[in-house]
């Protein structure tokens, strides 16, 4: 179970916006989460906590297929990211990073800036604890689950390989 506070976007938050392009001389997450939505929230790294989840409408992610965007914000502290839709290239490398996204059509449009969430994984829900209202986002298959669930696709392939 997750459990954390709101940090609310709007639609096309392209990976541009999520780690700015300057910054992707840099490839250590710590670092990356420095700068992580400075573009267009200049408060974000000074308001982000460990285990904060992010919003957004639509389209989240888009823009070029850097893995850096996604390692941006696990770094930063985010421990999900809810939107109605994602860009695919985006979702895979958080995927692959083991940062858990939500699709869900109706959640974003209920849950605001500052709001706290708890989120189930393994079952899809989505709890406003300010308003009580849950939402039901598409769980993940299997092997997808597995993969978050050891920390990405490398820890995963680890664990399967039995090597440490």
């Amino acid at each position: 179970m997750l459990k954390g506070t709101v940090h609310k976007y709007d639609a096309n938050v392209d990976t541009d916006a999520i780690i700015p392009a300057r910054y992707l001389n840099l490839s250590e997450a710590a670092d990356l989460a420095k700068h992580c939505m400075e573009d267009i929230d200049l408060e974000f790294v000074k308001r982000v906590r460990p285990g904060d989840i992010m919003v957004a409408t639509t389209n989240f992610g888009c823009g070029s297929s850097r893995e850096h965007a996604p390692l941006a914000l696990k770094g930063s502290g985010i421990s999900c990211v809810i939107a109605k839709s994602f860009a695919r290239i985006f979702f895979r490398n958080s995927i692959d990073i083991g940062l858990p996204l939500l699709e869900c059509e109706e959640a974003p449009d209920n849950i605001e800036m500052g709001d706290v969430v708890e989120v189930d994984l393994a079952n899809g829900k989505i709890k406003n604890l300010r308003t009580g209202k849950t939402f039901t986002a598409k769980p993940y298959p299997d092997f997808m689950a597995g993969l978050i669930s050891a920390g990405g696709l490398i820890e995963y392939t680890r664990k399967r390989l039995g090597v440490k």
